[in-house]
């Protein structure tokens, strides 16, 4: 029996020594404790209200890095009497999991029900995450998964079926100052700051309430003769550098942010998104290939050079290199939110291109089809053909769809920018078409 629970840990660990850090000292000892997070730890979350009735559905805890994910696993584990059972998977294997699943049914018998925590759970396999079904869904562990990329692109849907999905928050500014101020009273003193640079370690943090207590702990130590101001803060501690996968969720949130800032005319958003992706150390070709989607797609014909200036930035870009062909994509993102918007060619390209698919093999009129052998003249290609050139104001309203299908509209020009030239010259086109003949 002793070797039965030899792996046991307890949901509420100990008190942290004295010299742990700070982290570890403050970390909340009820879910009251967890700031932040009050969306689903407060009585009417989702955590909260099942803490409320004593029983746990298996989840996962999605957010970005110091939010709090571990820590209120913990004290889930706590709060309903479960044994708390974490495994990493970035340091575990299938063999750790027959383990921890033995483990924990060897522990049900005796009436002791597991929280299963798996930490970074998006790094374990397709195959990996399929292991864990059998054991949620017949109870042998209630598992909270805790992860910082977005569930439906890593985990599998069978497992997501299973488990609830809780968005953590990154913490806000009121967040990080009652971790300052609960700092403050752990070491019985001030922060040697000005108000100023108060504000700017928050803001330092990023929203990491980890990263902020180690630099809290970092600025304690150091016995100086007056505050710090923010330069002097800036010099004596480093700043977060930003949370950015380029194969990852944020990598997409910034460009489509990006792209919708150009769409909805925002210069200023889209030059933020833009800075937010380079300085992070996004490619800047994958930028322009995305800003010259955004020509095309959301301006077109509006203004024919928004295409133009895209393609000149990539060569400019090819010519100059980082950081000076920089400005040169600046631009281009400046233009395209400024130019008119239309999506008309990116409408007319999905209507033609349904239409194709639903046509078929429909041939073209005879009358422009090419005739290079004496056979298809005799059935008549080509009869009849006018050369636009020759008719008067070089158009001759001839017939160029299929004999079985009337003629389609697919492109609509706007009223704005370029397009509404194109427009008239359209109407005047159409009127051209529908005149008869003694109207010339």
């Amino acid at each position: 029996m002793a070797d039965l629970f030899a792996g046991f840990e307890p949901a509420a660990p100990a008190s942290p020594p004295a010299d742990a850090p700070l982290a570890d000292r403050l970390r909340p000892t009820t879910l009251a404790d967890v700031v932040g997070q009050e969306h689903v730890t407060g009585p009417d979350g989702a955590i909260g209200r099942m803490v409320a009735v004593g029983r746990l559905s298996s989840m996962i805890l999605w957010g970005p890095p110091g939010t709090g994910k571990t820590t209120i696993a913990r004290l889930l584990a706590a709060a309903v009497g479960l044994r708390f059972a974490p495994i990493s998977a970035v340091f575990s294997g299938v063999a750790d999991l027959k383990k921890v699943f033995a483990e924990a049914r060897d522990h049900a018998r005796l009436g002791q029900r597991t929280l299963l925590f798996v930490d970074e759970i998006h790094r374990f396999n397709r195959a990996q995450q399929d292991g864990f079904l059998p054991y949620v869904e017949d109870g042998t562990v209630t598992l909270v998964g805790a992860t910082t990329e977005n569930p439906s692109f890593e985990l599998n849907a069978a497992l997501l079926s299973r488990a609830q999905v809780l968005i953590l928050h990154r913490l806000d500014r009121v967040a990080l100052e009652k971790l300052i101020a609960r700092a403050e009273r752990e070491l019985d003193r001030p922060l040697p700051l000005t108000d100023a640079a108060r504000d700017a370690l928050v803001a330092f943090a990023d929203g990491d309430g980890r990263f902020l207590l180690n630099q809290v702990e970092t600025l304690y130590p150091v016995d100086l003769p007056e505050p710090l101001d923010p330069s002097g803060l800036s010099s004596f501690l480093q700043r977060r550098v930003a949370v950015y996968d380029k194969d990852r969720e944020g990598h997409y949130n910034l460009i489509s942010a990006l792209h919708k800032s150009i769409r909805g005319s925002d210069p200023q958003a889209a030059l933020y998104y833009l800075a937010r992706m380079l300085t992070a150390g996004e490619e800047p070709l994958y930028v322009l290939r995305r800003l010259t989607r955004a020509a095309v797609e959301d301006i077109g014909l509006a203004d024919p050079q928004a295409l133009v200036q895209c393609v000149a930035a990539k060569d400019t870009y090819d010519f100059l290199g980082s950081p000076e062909g920089e400005l040169a994509i600046v631009q281009a993102c400046l233009y395209l939110a400024t130019a008119p918007k239309s999506n008309a060619a990116y409408m007319a390209q999905k209507k033609a291109w349904r239409s194709a698919r639903e046509t078929g093999s429909l041939m073209p009129p005879a009358n422009i089809l090419n005739a290079p052998t004496k056979l298809m003249k005799q059935i008549g290609y080509g009869a009849d053909y006018q050369y636009d050139h020759d008719a008067r104001d070089g158009f001759s309203d001839a017939n160029y769809w299929p004999d079985d299908l009337p003629p389609q509209r697919f492109y609509a020009p706007t009223d704005r920018g370029y397009e509404k030239r194109v427009a008239e010259r359209l109407a005047w086109w159409d009127e051209r078409r529908h005149a008869s003949p003694t109207d010339d």
